[in-house]
C-alpha cells in the first residue's frame, strides 16, 4: 500500500502544472519550470534576411535585468544539484584525482632553473627556483601570499639571459587578461615596475636587462613596446605596430616578439587572425641601435615559425606542403630557393624545436605522436621511444643546452615529465605525479569510420577491461573540430573519473583539425564547416550502432568552439544524446564577431557581414536554428564573467531560448560562476567543483530508462 502511494505521488508531481521531474541513477529531482524570461524582439535585416533575436537584452551583462536573470538561472541549477546523491561521492572521487602535486618542465638560464609547482593541499601554482642542477628548491612566488583570493594565478613570462631577472604575470580567475611584474633574483624582491592588466601576448628582456619588450593587444591591434625599468609606463616606447612598410597593421594581426638566443636579434612573428591564413616574420638586429626591421619572410598565404640557432635561420612552414616541412632559410631570397632540412612526409608536423643543436620534430601518425631528432643539415639521428601510444609535448629547451624536457600521457596514463640527454639520447623521469589511477585496468583502441561524405574519421575509445558492449552503458563523447587544434590523448581527472565508474569515453578526430594537415583543417571552415558536425554526428551513430551505448546513456561534452559543437548537436541531432555538457560556447555565430575577440576568428568562421558567409552561417548557427515545442535533451550550460574570449551571453541567450522552446521535460540549467573562465587559474577547490557540478548532471541524466525520456 506504502509503495502505491509513493507511486501516486511521484505521478501526481510529475503531471501537475508548474514542475518537471526526472528520475535518474536512484536520485528522485523534481524542478519547476525555469524561471520566467521576458522575450523582448528585435529584429536584423541580413541582406534582406529579417532575423528576430527575443534575448537581445541578455547581451548586456552589467544590466540589473541580466544579474537578476543569472542569480535566478543559478539559483535553479543548484536547486538541481542539491537534490542529486551522487554528488558529494563525486567530490571525494575527483579530490585525490586533481589535488596531488604537479611541477612544470624548467626554464634554465645562468645556471638558475625556474618552474611552477603546485604541492597538494595547495590552491595553485607557485613559482620555484633553483640554483644549478642539484640545488635546494626556493619558492620565490607564492599567490596566496600575494592575493587572498584564491582564484590568482601565477606563471613564468620570461627569464634573463643571466637568469637573475624573472618577470611573472598575475591572473584573477579564468580571464585572459594578466598584470605583469618583475623579480629579482639576488635581492629576493620583485621590482616595483608593473605593466597594467592587459592582453599579453609576449614578455623579452632586452640583452643588457635594464628593459623589456611587451607585445599588448586589444581592439587596436597589437603593439609592441620598449619598456626601460624604473622608469613610468606611460614613457615606454612603441617598436612596432599599425603598419610595416606601407601595409597597415590591423585588430585581427596578432603578433609576439622573441630575443634569439645569441641576445643579437628581435624577431617578431605576426599571425594573420586566429587561426592565421598568413605568418610573417620580420626581425631586427639588436647589435646596430636604431637599425630597421628585416623580412625574414612576408605576404605568402602560409604559416611560417622560425628558430635562429648558431648562426641560421631555420623555418617550419605548411607553405607548399600541408603537412609540414622544415627549411634552411636565406632571408635574401624567397622560400622557394630554401634548403630544404626535414621534407614533407606522409604524417603532419605537429610541432619542432632546436635543442642541444639537433632538431626534434614531433609529427602525428594516426594521431599517435612519434618523435624523431636531425642534425641541422638535415640527417636523420635518431628517435624517441615512448611507452606506449599518446602524445608526448615538442622539446622544451634552448639551441644550445644540452638537456631538453617532455611530457608523455595519454586518457589511461598520467603525465610524466622527462629530462632528456641531447648528446646521449637517454630519458629520465623528471616528475611524475602519484595520481591514484590504475592504468593496467583499462583499454584504449582506435578506430576508423566513414563520415556523411565517406572520409575516413580516427576515434579513440576507452573503457575498463572486458567492459559489455550491450547498449547499456554509459558512454562520454568530447571533440573540438577547429582552429587547426589536434585533439591528441592527454590524461584528465574528469574522464579518468568517468572511466573509474565503468563508463566508456570517445574522442573522435574531427575535421578541422590539424590531425592530418592544413587540408583537413580547411576541410572543417568557413562554408565547409558542416564537415565537422556530420563527422560528430558519424561517430555517435557508430557507437551506437556497435552498441558501446544507445541515446538515452549517451553524454557529451565540449567547450568554446567545442561548445559550437554541442549547440549544433543539441539543434541538428538531438535524439542522438542523453545529455550535453556545453561550456564556454559560442552559439550565435551572427554576432559572435561583435564581442570580446570574436573578431580575432573570422578567419576561421567568417562574418555575418559577409553577404556571401551569412547564409552558410545563418544555416547552423545554433542560437538561430533552435525550435519551438521540441524534444531537447538535457543540457547544462557552463560559463562565467570571467570569459573575456567567448562572450558569455552566447550561454546566457541560449539558455533562455532553449528553456522557452523545449517540450521534453528535461532540464535545461545554467551554470554561471563569477570567476571562472576560458583560461585556467582558479584553485583547486573550483576546479573540483566546477567538474563536480558538470559529472553529476553527466552521470545523472543519462542514468535513466528510455521510459522516462
Amino acid at each position: 500500500m506504502r509503495i502505491f502511494i509513493l507511486f501516486a505521488m511521484v505521478f501526481l508531481l510529475a503531471s501537475a502544472p508548474g514542475f518537471a521531474q526526472a528520475i535518474h541513477g536512484g536520485d528522485h529531482i523534481t524542478l519547476p519550470d525555469p524561471p520566467a524570461v521576458d522575450a523582448k524582439p528585435v529584429t536584423d535585416n541580413y541582406f534582406g534576411a529579417k532575423i528576430v533575436d527575443n534575448y537581445r537584452w541578455l547581451e548586456d551583462a552589467r544590466s540589473p535585468e541580466t544579474r537578476a536573470f543569472i542569480d535566478a538561472e543559478n539559483a535553479y541549477t543548484n536547486d538541481y544539484l542539491q537534490q542529486a546523491h551522487i554528488r558529494s561521492q563525486i567530490a571525494d572521487d575527483l579530490d585525490p584525482l586533481i589535488d596531488v602535486t604537479y611541477t612544470t618542465a624548467p626554464i634554465e638560464r645562468g645556471g638558475n632553473y625556474f618552474f611552477r609547482r603546485r604541492l597538494a593541499g595547495e590552491g595553485q601554482f607557485s613559482i620555484y627556483m633553483r640554483h644549478g642542477w642539484t640545488g635546494k628548491d626556493q619558492r620565490i612566488i607564492d599567490p596566496a601570499v600575494l592575493s587572498r583570493n584564491p582564484d590568482t594565478s601565477v606563471a613564468v613570462e620570461d627569464v634573463s639571459h643571466d637568469g637573475l631577472l624573472m618577470a611573472y604575470s598575475v591572473k584573477e580567475g579564468g580571464a585572459d587578461e594578466t598584470t605583469i611584474h618583475f623579480y629579482d633574483v639576488q635581492t629576493h624582491k620583485t621590482l616595483e615596475d608593473t605593466l597594467p592588466s592587459a592582453r599579453y601576448f609576449s614578455i623579452s628582456f632586452a640583452p643588457d636587462k635594464a628593459s623589456v619588450y611587451y607585445a599588448r593587444s586589444d581592439k587596436r591591434g597589437t603593439l609592441l613596446y620598449q619598456h626601460v625599468l624604473g622608469t613610468l609606463n606611460s614613457r615606454d616606447t612603441l617598436i612596432f605596430g599599425n603598419d610595416f612598410r606601407g601595409e597597415p597593421l590591423g585588430p585581427n594581426d596578432l603578433f609576439f616578439a622573441s630575443i634569439t638566443e645569441d641576445n643579437r636579434y628581435m624577431v617578431i612573428e605576426i599571425d594573420r587572425g586566429v587561426p592565421p591564413q598568413r605568418v610573417d616574420i620580420v626581425y631586427r638586429d639588436l647589435t646596430k641601435p636604431g637599425s630597421f626591421f628585416n623580412v625574414l619572410v612576408w605576404g605568402i598565404d602560409s604559416r611560417f615559425s622560425a628558430i635562429y640557432a648558431r648562426g641560421a635561420w631555420y623555418v617550419k612552414t605548411d607553405y607548399k606542403s600541408p603537412m609540414g616541412r622544415i627549411l634552411k632559410a636565406d632571408p635574401g631570397i624567397m622560400p622557394e630557393a630554401w634548403q630544404t632540412i626535414v621534407p614533407e612526409g606522409k604524417n603532419v608536423i605537429e610541432d619542432w624545436t632546436i635543442v642541444g643543436g639537433k632538431v626534434f620534430v614531433n609529427y602525428l601518425a594516426d594521431v599517435k605522436t612519434e618523435t624523431d631528432a636531425y642534425a641541422l643539415d638535415g640527417k636523420p639521428i635518431g628517435h624517441i621511444e615512448y611507452s606506449g601510444i599518446g602524445s608526448a609535448t615538442v622539446m622544451e629547451g634552448r639551441p644550445t643546452d644540452r638537456y631538453g624536457f617532455y611530457r608523455f600521457e595519454s586518457y589511461i596514463v598520467p603525465p610524466t615529465l622527462y629530462r632528456y640527454d641531447t648528446e646521449t639520447g637517454k630519458s629520465e623521469i623528471f616528475f611524475q605525479p602519484k595520481i591514484p589511477f590504475d592504468s593496467a585496468q583499462y583499454e584504449m583502441k582506435q578506430v576508423f569510420y566513414k563520415s556523411k561524405d565517406g572520409t575516413e574519421i580516427p576515434m579513440y575509445i576507452v573503457g575498463k577491461k572486458g567492459l559489455k558492449q550491450d547498449g547499456a552503458e554509459r558512454l562520454l563523447m568530447t571533440g573540438y573540430g577547429g582552429f587547426n587544434v589536434s585533439i591528441t590523448p592527454q590524461f584528465n581527472p574528469e574522464w579518468a573519473w568517468w572511466l573509474e565508474q565503468g563508463g566508456w569515453f570517445a574522442v573522435p578526430n574531427l575535421r578541422g583539425g590539424g590531425e592530418f594537415g592544413e587540408q583537413w583543417h580547411e576541410a572543417g571552415m568557413f562554408e565547409k564547416k558542416q564537415n565537422v558536425f556530420d563527422d560528430w554526428f558519424a561517430a555517435a551513430r557508430y557507437l551506437i550502432d556497435n552498441r558501446y551505448t544507445s541515446p538515452v546513456h549517451f553524454a557529451i561534452i565540449g567547450r568554446s568552439n567545442g561548445g559550437l559543437l554541442m549547440g549544433a548537436s543539441i539543434t541538428q541531432d538531438p535524439e542522438l544524446f542523453g545529455a550535453v555538457l556545453c561550456g564556454y560556447p559560442l552559439l550565435d555565430m551572427l554576432r559572435y564577431q561583435k564581442f570580446e575577440v570574436g573578431y580575432f576568428w573570422t578567419t576561421e568562421y567568417g562574418s555575418s557581414d559577409n553577404e556571401k558567409q551569412f547564409p552558410y552561417l545563418l544555416k547552423y548557427s545554433p542560437y538561430q536554428n533552435v525550435t519551438p515545442r521540441s524534444d531537447y535533451p538535457a543540457v547544462m550550460f557552463f560559463t562565467g564573467d570571467s570569459d573575456t574570449r567567448v562572450d558569455p551571453l552566447h550561454a546566457r541567450k541560449m539558455t533562455a531560448l532553449l528553456q522557452a522552446a523545449s517540450k521534453s521535460g528535461r532540464p535545461v540549467l545554467l551554470h554561471y560562476s563569477t570567476a571562472g573562465g576560458h583560461s585556467a587559474g582558479v584553485s583547486v577547490d573550483q576546479q573540483i567543483q566546477d567538474t563536480t557540478d558538470e559529472l553529476t548532471f553527466l552521470w545523472t541524466e543519462t542514468g535513466q530508462s528510455s521510459a522516462h525520456r
